[in-house]
């Protein structure tokens, strides 16, 4: 008796998992469906119709893999993920829910699709685009890149910050500041941009490196992003370094990245005050 192979409906089933839901129509019509039996199953309930030839299996409801995953199909085999929706594919942002960014390689006008805020770049590299989960996404350098040109500061900093913490490989800035992060540059720039005198950037004291430092005022100054520094053992690693650093008379304020992105004047009043308060009387 000949061997019959499992019918199209399971193939589109397979394909469906492996891509979050969702499936193109050409993929539809390599499995042997014909046009006609797209139709009947988008009327029975069975294909729901996400973008132009790009369908959900089974239900209508996609997580935002799923989403990211049907723009890109839409777009063509070149597009992929990127700006705000890469950041949120790389965990570099919290998912929002927003329409997703696919950009399509090459000149010429946005491609326009409804439900897709789509741009076109003639300046993405194959080696600027990679995958993630199954889904084409611009590598975590370019997405940071991409979200400088679109995106408020503040947003582009938290990107970063995160992108540092979960060690993505990101192309080496040159700072040419010695900081050695987002935050740090943040920081630095803000002292520049209201005339502070310099600190050191990244200075050893003891067993130490500490962030930023007034060597004459033996003003130091330590950013904390929350996700590394929170927790008890990090409170009490703190706690200790703090300790350590005044028993050899060094004057220690902390401050977190919500201030500095939030609270930019009162960090700097803050630092202006210590250094004025600590800068020793001149003997004449």
């Amino acid at each position: 008796m000949r061997n019959i192979g499992p019918g199209p409906d399971a193939a589109v089933a397979e394909i469906a998992a492996d891509q979050h839901g969702v499936i193109h129509i050409v993929q539809l019509l390599a499995v042997g469906l014909s046009r006609a039996g797209v139709a009947r199953r988008a009327a029975a309930g069975r294909l729901h119709p996400v973008h132009h030839g790009v369908y959900a299996v089974g239900h209508p409801g996609l997580e935002p893999r799923g989403r990211w995953k049907a723009a890109t199909l839409a777009l063509g085999p070149a597009a992929v993920l990127s700006h705000r929706s890469a950041a949120e594919l790389w965990r570099m942002l919290p998912e929002s829910g927003h329409v997703p960014n696919v950009t399509v390689p090459g000149g010429g006008d946005r491609s326009r699709r409804r439900g897709i805020h789509a741009h076109r770049s003639t300046s993405l590299v194959r080696a600027e685009a990679t995958m993630r989960d199954g889904i084409p996404v611009t590598t975590p350098a370019r997405t940071l890149a991409d979200l400088r040109r679109t995106a408020p500061s503040a947003l582009v900093r938290k990107a970063r910050r995160e992108a540092e913490y979960l060690r993505l490989p990101l192309a080496a800035a040159d700072r040419g500041d010695g900081t050695a992060s987002g935050l740090e540059h943040a920081f630095l720039r803000l002292c520049r941009r209201h005339r502070l005198p310099e600190p050191e950037v990244n200075v050893r004291i003891d067993r130490y490196t500490v962030d930023f430092l007034w060597r004459p005022q033996r003003l130091v100054a330590e950013l904390d992003g929350y996700r590394a520094h929170s927790g008890w053992q990090a409170f009490q690693d703190d706690h200790m370094r703090d300790t350590r650093l005044a028993a050899r008379g060094y004057y220690v304020q902390r401050f977190s990245d919500w201030q500095i992105d939030s609270e930019p004047d009162t960090v700097i009043r803050t630092v202006r005050a210590l250094i004025h308060r600590l800068t020793p009387a001149r003997v004449v």
